[in-house]
């Protein structure tokens, strides 16, 4: 067994012990990290979110609930979900694997045990690593807050992270016609 606690693992290793394993991992800078057992908040907030993406995303990509995109070599996450578009993977790909390419959006739940940092955390990692947007969903404070990556040549073009609440409706010129409205989801 692999001391999944302090053990670096390389990629081979980590998928080894994920498909063995009776619990769901994440690699995590080199590390195998347990996934957090959802919970009905979480997991009715991930539905309904799910559900407005599959819809909004027909035609477009995929949105996938736990799906593992490969982060860098040393990080495999597993958003709670994710939006990948057919330009970033084709239609046409079609394999039992990770994710190959970060998705364009990366939707994480907030989970009893974790914390807004975290997640926070979670998101820059993600950004960095070249999703184009991160949601943390607060499903006890019936929040959606929205990160942007950070520009580096356009400094003026980067925006603080925006947090919708109460009747808001998170809509972003990137996602063209996709209206996600809070009272739809708490």
């Amino acid at each position: 067994m692999v001391d999944t606690a302090t053990k670096k693992l390389t990629k081979t290793e980590f998928w080894a012990l994920s498909d063995a394993a009776e619990i769901a991992y994440e690699l995590i800078d080199g590390i195998a990290v347990p996934k957090m057992s959802p919970r009905y908040f979480h997991a009715r907030s991930a539905r309904k979110i799910l559900n407005i993406l599959a819809e909004w995303a027909k035609d477009r990509g995929r949105a996938e609930m736990e799906w593992a995109f490969d982060l860098s070599e040393d990080s495999t996450p597993v958003p709670d979900l994710i939006y990948v578009s057919f330009d970033r993977l084709p239609a046409s790909w079609h394999e039992n694997a990770a994710c190959p390419v970060p998705p364009e959006l990366a939707i994480e739940i907030i989970s009893p045990g974790q914390t807004f940092g975290q997640m926070t955390q979670k998101a820059s990692n993600y950004l960095v690593g070249g999703v184009l947007q991160v949601w943390v969903v607060d499903p006890v404070a019936q929040s959606i807050t929205v990160f942007y990556p950070v520009r580096v040549a356009s400094p003026l073009e980067n925006r603080a992270p925006v947090t919708y609440m109460g009747d808001g409706v998170i809509t972003d010129d990137f996602f063209p016609e996709l209206a996600v409205a809070l009272d739809r989801i708490f």
